[in-house]
């Protein structure tokens, strides 16, 4: 950072959440002469105790509250003098969605709209300042899949989404740049692959698999373990999505991938090796013995993989960490704070778990 820089005046959305604090304390650490509001209606994936430590710096606020409530974020946008949005508020496990559409379209879509509605008339009656920005975080699902010969997503890839959170994000995505076409806001679009880092709630794969081996519990892997994720370590995502607020051009949409594609029953196995070296008195050892396989999912992706081409040659951004220096940092982050994950095995989560996965549970 310059002296010549101008401070901006950043809301995030989802900020009590995975991604979402990652990135409030990337920025924070990076800009701390910034005002940055953290907005999170605080639902099950959201934990104000992850934010905890921005709380007392003076440029840092939080505030929970629902996407959705289009008088509050009229009355944040004006009150903090706003001039950027990073969206990362999202319903976001594929699962969740199978079971319940509903919150997705309300929030991903719905949610949207009305940041976008709010950021329109505020950023017009500003006199639509040239330095605003709207950076909206998506995901690579709503490319729909790949086989496995198949050449990575790319920026021009057409969207199929197969699963209803995806449809939802592929709506929020069309809306995001509608609004630049249509209105000449200046959005920005961000679509990355599976992130996976610190304070990850424990519902998704990698966290799922570290927890239920600390506990000696199973190790769920859908059909024949043969899926393939492209993994993105969360701290190398927040520093993209740094660079696209910073240097990305406005109605441009930037594809943001860890380029290590791996199998999940692979994972699983690297997951399986770290714990037995880094974890004393396991439950279960060696935890591979642990993996079970389980039926699996409605419309289940076989494959997703980035290109990255275009942050890479425009913006100048690449992946500095590889799946296996970013799962040994993950897995000792989860070793290190039992503290933040263990309340967040509730009665509610308890009950998810068991309609995703034990009624599943029977070999394939």
């Amino acid at each position: 950072m310059t002296d010549s820089r101008k401070p901006r005046h950043i809301l995030i959305t989802g900020g009590a959440g995975f991604i979402g604090s990652n990135f409030a304390y990337h920025w924070c650490n990076n800009y701390p002469g910034d005002r940055v509001i953290v907005l999170d209606a605080l639902t099950y994936a959201g934990n104000r105790q992850t934010i905890a430590p921005l709380e007392g710096k003076a440029h840092f606020k939080f505030v929970q509250g629902d996407i959705c409530d289009r008088a509050l974020i009229d009355q944040l946008l004006e009150a903090e003098s706003i001039d950027t949005i990073a969206h990362l508020a999202a319903e976001s496990h594929v699962d969740r969605s199978i079971l319940g559409p509903g919150a997705f379209v309300q929030t991903n879509v719905v949610g949207t709209f009305t940041l976008l509605e709010a950021f329109r008339q505020r950023w017009q009656q500003q006199n639509q300042p040239a330095d605003y920005r709207f950076l909206h975080v998506s995901t690579d699902e709503v490319y729909g899949s790949l086989e496995f010969d198949d050449p990575p997503f790319t920026e021009t890839t057409p969207y199929t989404p197969n699963s209803p959170y995806s449809a939802s994000k592929a709506g929020s995505d069309h809306l995001a740049r509608a609004y630049y076409h249509t209105y000449g806001m200046p959005t920005l679009i961000t679509n990355c692959s599976n992130n996976y880092g610190p304070y990850h709630f424990p519902e998704k794969l990698i966290p799922l698999m570290c927890i239920n081996i600390l506990l000696g519990k199973p190790l769920p892997v859908y059909g024949d373990g043969q899926n393939i994720r492209d993994w993105l370590y969360v701290k190398d995502h927040c520093r993209a999505l740094d660079t696209v607020i910073n240097k990305g051009t406005p109605g441009e949409t930037y594809n943001v991938g860890g380029n290590n594609e791996v199998k999940n029953i692979d994972l699983v196995g690297l997951l399986c090796k770290l714990m037995d070296e880094l974890a004393s008195d396991l439950p279960v050892s060696p935890s591979e013995q642990l993996i079970t396989f389980v039926k699996d999912r409605p419309g289940h992706d076989r494959r997703y993989a980035i290109d990255a081409t275009k942050i890479k040659t425009e913006l100048g951004w690449t992946p500095q960490v590889t799946v296996e220096q970013g799962l040994r940092l993950t897995v000792e982050w989860y070793l290190q704070n039992r503290d933040w994950w263990q309340p967040l095995l509730s009665p509610e989560y308890q009950q998810y778990y068991q309609e995703v996965y034990a009624k599943r549970s029977v070999p394939v």
